[in-house]
């Protein structure tokens, strides 16, 4: 592969211990009978030094303009056709401090927080993504959540590196079986950016995780030895960031076990990469129904009309789209924020799923809010807006013990034979509930 990996082949010695999750000795396969297309092609151009660099005054929803403009001062020797190539995306992200500052003046705790990158998860941002960072100020959401801090080193005495205990419900390498009729199967550890509170950041972006046809051929025993598994979802690392004929190959596979029934595809490729959903991928992909997809959405700031094409491509294929969204302190935690980006979501076709309360990962305390505001977007919601619009809120909950769901507290009790309720406008109603 010819991918620029950004670092990506750095351990972590602080996180070396083994685990099912963790392949040190793998080498990079290619599935049977297949060529290796995403080999770069393009000129691995870089953008140009600014000594002076000009200011971008942001613009609503991103239109196309802006797009141009941002390429004319960063990239002004890429042309439309790169730009719009994944690939050229892909091999020219952003992985060092010195190519960040070409872009963002960094701020004390951006800075400090550089030296320690080669122990940590990787930096990685697109130049598409980064194109929606330029022009805004220090605080700016999306910038928050790929812009690593010094934050990230703090790690509180609640948070671990494996929260949730996958690692110990990780029969074989690779796959986490923690519910009865389903298993997550982390095909790599390769992503186009990389979130900073990322669940998985113990594993992704150092290179241990490859797309090996020994481990995943493995994996795939393990599923066909389980009849109990009808559900497979596809994660990693970034799934889309394969190409087409290595994921045509899994999907194939894994249609051949007669008791999988859903193959879900786990991605941040719509709001990062939107240029990957291309028309031959989405062809391919309409091969192995019924496929569903979580995409993951953060703020309404990443529904752009790129992101919105490529929801729409996924959508015609016939793939229903859900998003995941993780609650994020000072990036996604109010009322307002959430209601603009589950409304734009819907437009876009996708189904807001849910709204994650944040995992207690190492270094992240500065992501995580109350449960309480979780509760208090949710209660915002549901009956101010479309019942389609709100996602389920829920705590993944550290020990390994799944999905819990929380809701405000909508039922008041019981007055004899009746259940007292609250409704959305906090109005007290009551049920007959005799039988």
């Amino acid at each position: 592969m010819f991918f620029n990996r950004c670092g990506q082949t750095r351990s972590n010695p602080s996180r070396s211990r083994p685990h099912a999750m963790e392949v040190n000795t793998e080498v990079e396969e290619e599935p049977p009978s297949q060529a290796i297309d995403y080999t770069i092609a393009l000129p691995l151009t870089a953008a140009r030094p600014l000594t002076n660099r000009p200011s971008i005054k942001p613009v609503p929803n991103y239109p196309v303009s802006f797009r141009r403009k941002f390429l004319k001062i960063y990239y002004p020797d890429i042309s439309d056709r790169q730009w719009n190539n994944w690939q050229w995306q892909i091999a020219n992200r952003v992985c060092k401090p010195s190519q960040l500052k070409r872009f963002l003046t960094l701020s004390s705790e951006e800075n400090a927080a550089m030296a320690g990158l080669a122990t940590r998860l990787p930096l990685a941002i697109t130049p598409y993504y980064l194109s929606l960072l330029v022009g805004h100020d220090m605080d700016y959401p999306l910038r928050k959540s790929v812009v690593p801090t010094i934050n990230e080193f703090v790690q509180m005495p609640e948070e671990a590196d494996d929260p949730l205990n996958e690692d110990h419900q990780s029969p074989v390498p690779g796959l986490v079986h923690r519910y009865p009729d389903r298993v997550l199967f982390l095909l790599l550890d390769f992503c186009s950016t990389y979130c900073r509170y990322c669940t998985r950041s113990r594993v992704v972006g150092h290179g241990r995780l490859h797309f090996n046809r020994k481990r995943l051929e493995q994996a795939m025993e393990y599923i066909r030895r389980t009849p109990t598994v009808r559900d497979v979802l596809l994660s990693g690392g970034d799934p889309l960031t394969l190409g087409d004929s290595r994921l045509d190959w899994l999907l194939t596979r894994l249609r051949q076990i007669k008791h999988v029934e859903i193959i879900r595809i786990g991605t941040k490729i719509p709001a990062v990469l939107p240029q990957r959903v291309t028309s031959q991928l989405v062809r391919m992909l309409k091969r192995h129904h019924p496929l569903w997809m979580s995409l993951h959405f953060t703020h309404p700031d990443e529904c752009t009309p790129e992101a919105s094409q490529a929801c729409q491509r996924l959508a015609d294929a016939g793939i229903p789209l859900g998003s995941q969204t993780v609650l994020l302190k000072n990036i996604n935690d109010s009322v307002e924020t959430m209601n603009s980006l589950v409304h734009r979501l819907l437009r876009m076709r996708v189904r807001p799923y849910y709204l994650y309360q944040c995992d207690p990962i190492s270094g992240s305390s500065h992501f995580r809010t109350t449960v309480d505001k979780g509760l208090e977007i949710i209660q915002r919601l549901r009956g101010f807006t479309s019942g389609y619009a709100v996602p389920t809120y829920v705590i993944d909950a550290p020990g390994g013990g799944g999905k819990i769901p929380l809701m405000p507290e909508y039922r008041q009790g019981r007055d004899g034979c009746d259940l007292v309720l609250r409704n959305y406008e906090g109005k007290t109603y009551r049920y007959p509930d005799s039988v």
